[in-house]
């Protein structure tokens, strides 16, 4: 583990041009995305948090947290399509509340979300109506258990379909088996935060490179930690 260094940088760097040429291709085709106006209508973005790309169709999804939807914008439009919630907030299935960072595994064709105020991760397969649970409890409950999650804001997906998930208020980060509900931390300890080496203050992101180490946002500690995989 170690604090901001050259790698880490590195790698910020390496996303924020990836996300800024994405951007400019939008720009140089005159396109704009919900620019500057909040609101419910298609054209309009309500808080948006995560953002999440098909690069092989250019296709950019959105996550509204107070729009508690995800919104896809096809290459070339103006205006998008809610493709997951969009039903007011709330724990039923056709529902999200708060979606924060958000996952294209296009693999199962599905947009994996951290379901921020309802304390689970969710997998909303691509044009269909409802989520399945992933990780969490489905009535919106928090909590510290293995099961249970605490305002995720971070998710991201192994080669394997294992599960990473920055349990934001628990101070640490999950690790899900592909198909399992039991949870098992692999950075920072259950309801303890701190700035050592092993702690973690409020992580908002997390990301693995091609060795699967995993790098996490840890956020109110104002840092990025890396993590060899073992």
């Amino acid at each position: 583990m170690f604090n901001i260094g050259h790698l880490a940088r590195q790698l910020v760097q390496s996303l924020q041009a990836q996300v800024y040429n994405y951007i400019m291709k939008f720009f140089k085709c005159n396109i704009c995305l919900a620019l500057g106006v909040q609101g419910t209508a298609l054209n309009q973005l309500n808080t948006p948090f995560g953002i999440a790309l098909n690069e092989n169709s250019r296709t950019i999804y959105i996550s509204e947290w107070a729009g508690h939807r995800i919104v896809q914008y096809l290459w070339g439009a103006s205006s998008g399509t809610v493709v997951a919630g969009g039903n007011g907030a709330g724990t039923g299935s056709t529902q999200l509340n708060g979606p924060f960072g958000i996952y294209l595994d296009l693999t199962s064709n599905s947009l994996i979300i951290a379901n921020r105020e309802a304390n689970n991760i969710v997998k909303w397969v691509l044009g269909a109506s409802t989520w399945t649970l992933i990780a969490g409890d489905s009535s919106g409950s928090h909590g510290s258990s293995s099961t249970l999650l605490y305002s995720p804001r971070g998710v991201i997906l192994d080669p394997l379909g294992n599960i990473y998930v920055a349990d934001t208020l628990n101070h640490r980060i999950q690790f899900f088996l592909a198909g399992q509900t039991n949870g098992t931390t692999v950075a920072g300890v259950t309801g303890l935060s701190g700035s050592t080496d092993l702690l973690l203050n409020v992580p908002y992101a997390v990301r693995l490179d091609s060795d699967n180490s995993l790098y996490v946002a840890d956020t109110y500690n104002h840092r990025i930690q890396k993590f060899t995989s073992y």
